[in-house]
């Protein structure tokens, strides 16, 4: 499949998009964008400069990925939700050269209208809830909801609740697809079982 681009979007010359995209109504992309293969981009989604986007990333509805964030492969982004890039902003003092990074790594789910605060790193396969507030870095498969974030959990890589403590050691299977995981030192991962 080709990439598809909707005549009422933006996509500025110099913008890199992999195969396959499809970019939807009123999607605006900046010259600077670095983008994968197999994205989408729901309506009135904005992409700036210094943004780097992977593979197969699902950037949902009136998301602004601004300058400074990097979404890793598999990154989902559910409606609305919000991306910053200055700590303290303040309309009379510039502070672009004051941008904080955000990266979010593989597999990582951000959901509807939560907020993560510029500087920090979402890790692979979390899990944020929608409306959460993210002000600090989030392990890999944690399950985060509240304002602020809070752990409350773990998911899966299929985006299934664990049955694991928060903290400690533990072990547990996926419910839906079986998969190992083990938590050590209050560490989750996925145990490479043989095939």
């Amino acid at each position: 499949m080709a990439t598809t681009i909707h005549p009422s979007a933006i996509v500025d010359a110099g913008a890199v998009l992999g195969a396959d995209c499809r970019v939807w109504h009123f999607v605006h992309i900046s010259a600077g964008a670095r983008i994968g293969a197999r994205c989408s981009f729901g309506q009135n989604v904005y992409v700036g400069d210094d943004v780097r986007i992977g593979d197969d990333v699902k950037i949902q509805n009136n998301v602004s990925v601004y300058d400074a964030v990097t979404l890793e492969d598999q990154v989902f982004c559910g409606p609305s939700m919000v991306f910053t890039n200055v700590y303290n902003p303040r309309a009379a003092v510039p502070r672009k050269s004051e941008y904080r990074r955000t990266l979010v790594r593989r597999g990582a789910t951000l959901g509807a209208n939560c907020t993560v605060v510029c500087g920090t790193t979402i890790g692979a396969f979390a899990f944020v809830g929608a409306g959460a507030v993210v002000n600090r870095d989030v392990p890999d498969f944690a399950l985060m909801v509240g304002v602020p974030a809070r752990q409350v959990g773990w998911m899966s890589r299929h985006g299934e609740r664990l049955n694991l403590p928060l903290s400690g050691d533990g072990a547990a299977r996926c419910p839906a697809t079986g998969e190992r995981y083990q938590l050590r030192g209050g560490v989750c991962s996925r145990v490479e079982e043989p095939a």
